[in-house]
């Protein structure tokens, strides 16, 4: 089987080598300080005994697991550690394809591109439904689209690349519809913290055994380099999704789980809310440049993306490889996100450079 390198890796390459000075608005790396617990964690860890340098259980330090399954109100034993919210759903759309349910995978469209990517390597054949305009799940269409050959539906909220929050009430329609026909659903849940609604309700408080909820901490404790994720299976699924983290993962680094078991105990509900508020204040000032620029636009209402369509210059990667050499600004183009949104592209606005960023495409498209 062959495997596409992800568009992401050529957009960023690209951008590196560009000659002029590049504003990236590609990657989703956080560019403020992680939670001080987080460097605390580690330097105690280092100074500790050489025993805690071996191996951790396989599905996760003890300690880490009951923090997260307290965090998100379930018995410890649903919960793997895993090496980022990446593998985590993985495993769950395994554990979905590994079964006798059929090979079909539904996917909102538009789509984070890893998901397709994994559905593919995984055997599985993907089946795209347009999302609402504004971001918001189709229910109508969402449930339509699955059937006898579904194997698994993969839902993210908040979502990369719309910002949209999805309602409680049509995931759990999704989620029923799945169980009549024998599918699972994961719900990629990495951007919880990221809510400018005040609105999100996880998954999990869903009475569904067909539901596997997957999330980490890459975004919210600005680790991206870290890796750690968890997903949490219902009780009939883990056995076998533990069987497979530990013949692909062995385990997953113990420093970092402690570390964020730390950041964990430690860090005050300030921290997250203060990312938030400089998020809001970053999709203000890039919005408010979209609209001098004429372009259309979502505004999120979570994670930390805007989708953007400028006139008479449609997402191509041609398109955003010339923004980069005249106007100094990387983006993605929407045809990596699926074809519900070919025409727009995504910026990240994970940069401390966002104001620059918008003066910069303010000035190239008012021309």
């Amino acid at each position: 089987m062959e495997y596409q390198t992800p568009k992401f890796f050529h957009v960023m390459q690209y951008a590196d080598a560009a000659d002029g000075d590049t504003i990236d608005m590609v990657s989703g790396n956080p560019d403020w300080e992680p939670p001080a617990a987080i460097r605390e964690g580690l330097h105690e860890y280092a100074d500790g005994d050489a025993d805690e340098f071996q191996y951790p259980p396989s599905d996760g330090l003890q300690s880490l697991r009951e923090e997260i399954a307290a965090r998100r109100n379930v018995d410890a034993g649903r919960v793997i550690v895993t090496n980022g919210t990446g593998e985590a759903n993985y495993l769950g759309m395994a554990r979905a394809l590994d079964s006798d349910r059929g090979n079909e995978v539904v996917l909102i469209d538009p789509v984070y591109p890893y998901y397709p990517g994994k559905a593919s390597m995984l055997g599985g054949e993907t089946r795209l439904v347009a999302a609402d305009r504004d971001g918001s799940l189709d229910t109508e269409a969402t449930c339509e689209a699955i059937g006898d050959d579904t194997a698994l539906v993969v839902l993210n909220t908040p979502n990369n690349p719309t910002g949209a929050v999805y309602d409680l009430d049509a995931i759990e329609a999704v989620v029923e519809t799945a169980a009549d026909h024998d599918a699972l659903v994961v719900v990629d849940e990495v951007y919880d913290h990221f809510d400018f609604t005040g609105d999100f309700e996880s998954a999990l408080t869903l009475d569904a055994d067909n539901v596997i909820v997957t999330s980490g901490v890459s975004k919210s404790m600005a680790i991206t380099g870290f890796r750690v994720g968890y997903a949490i299976f219902p009780p009939a699924l883990i056995e076998s999704a533990k069987t497979r983290h530990m013949l692909v993962n062995v385990t997953t680094s113990r420093p970092a789980q402690q570390a964020v078991y730390e950041a964990y105990r430690e860090t005050d509900p300030d921290y997250y809310a203060d990312a938030r508020e400089r998020l809001e204040s970053r999709i203000e000032t890039f919005t408010t440049a979209l609209d001098a620029a004429g372009a259309e636009y979502t505004r999120p209402d979570g994670a930390f993306y805007v989708l953007a369509r400028f006139e008479d210059f449609p997402g191509t990667m041609a398109n955003v490889k010339t923004l980069i050499d005249e106007a100094g600004v990387a983006g993605m183009p929407g045809a990596t996100f699926g074809t519900a949104r070919e025409e727009w592209i995504r910026f990240a606005l994970v940069t401390p450079r966002v104001e620059a960023a918008a003066e910069r495409l303010v000035d190239y498209f008012a021309d």
